[in-house]
């Protein structure tokens, strides 16, 4: 394996994982507030045909990524309209809003599907640092968003755990009538959570679309938003973490396509299974651990608050 080989798998590595990474930031971002979101495939979907479709109208990847922000965003206040203001079932809610997106992103798109790539995120003009050798192309190549992903998921830790609106939106994941009690609006805190983790997911699919499959197919996000719910699991629910399992996955998804290339003879439809394979055996992992020892999840998560209840 030569040294050109190698860093093209590291580039990969964390394009992948800058795509699952705001994909899962969003949703923890939602999950700290209490509210479980599993709509993150379709918003992902949604975002992407709007970037692509703002990256034809307008030829403008950062205007692909506002649109996709925006749409991603809208579709999340209709699951947070029906699961937090109405109180029903988070599960069923996020299950039809992934159905929802998935089939009006496959619908919206269909015009778009042998359309060629329309423009990519740039890179930042980082002068020399992008001709040092290896860590150059590795760190200082990568697209804007990457640096962008980086910047969000900084904000979000420290929001969450430095500011007093970080505070209020722990509070009402993890005891929602005592932030109510205390003057915490649950209802505006959790709309506002579940609205950020749309907009996260929207430009999670835009960078998915314009740069990583540089196209409009559909099914483009071929499960990924479910990695990225994974990723929340995995992280523990922290900023931090959870970028370290995005590496991490984003890895098995870089390896996906060069394992063959590496002359390791295994059959494709395994290879693509791999990641997925894996999500659910970190998912059993850390349900069996959660039985032996205190979950770190929000204590609130899944649950809908009725002031009238408390």
């Amino acid at each position: 394996m030569n040294e050109v080989t190698i860093v093209g798998l590291l580039v990969d590595v964390i394009a992948f994982g800058v795509l699952l990474y705001l994909a899962a930031l969003g949703e923890l971002v939602a999950e700290k507030a209490g509210v479980l979101n599993l709509g993150v495939e379709g918003m992902m979907a949604i975002g992407g045909v709007a970037a692509f479709w703002s990256g034809v109208q307008f030829g403008s990847p950062l205007v692909g990524l506002i649109v996709a922000g925006i749409a991603a965003g809208l579709l999340a206040l209709v699951h947070a309209l029906v699961a937090v203001v109405l109180g029903a079932d988070q599960v069923v809610s996020g299950l039809a809003l992934t159905i929802f997106g998935l089939g009006l992103s496959a619908f919206l798109g269909k015009e778009y599907v042998s359309l060629p790539p329309v423009e990519q995120f740039g890179t930042l003009p980082l002068g020399s640092l992008r001709e040092l050798r290896i860590i150059g192309p590795i760190l200082f190549d990568q697209p804007w968003v990457a640096w962008l992903a980086a910047a969000l998921g900084f904000l979000t830790w420290f929001v969450l755990e430095r500011t007093r609106v970080g505070l209020g939106l722990r509070a009402v994941g993890e005891n929602a009538a005592t932030a109510d009690a205390a003057g915490q609006s649950v209802t505006v805190t959790r709309v506002a959570a579940v609205v950020v983790g749309g907009v996260l997911a929207g430009f999670s699919g835009a960078f998915l679309v314009l740069n990583l499959a540089k196209g409009w197919t559909e099914g483009v996000t071929a499960g990924r938003g479910w990695i990225a719910v994974a990723l929340v699991i995995f992280g523990a629910w922290r900023p931090g973490r959870t970028a370290i399992g995005a590496l991490l996955f984003g890895g098995l998804l870089a390896l996906e396509p060069r394992l063959q290339t590496f002359g390791v003879e295994v059959s494709p439809i395994l290879v693509s299974m791999l990641p997925y394979a894996i999500t659910i055996g970190v998912l059993v992992v850390f349900s069996i651990q959660s039985r032996h020892r205190p979950s770190a999840a929000p204590a609130a998560i899944g649950r809908a608050y009725r002031r009238e209840e408390r």
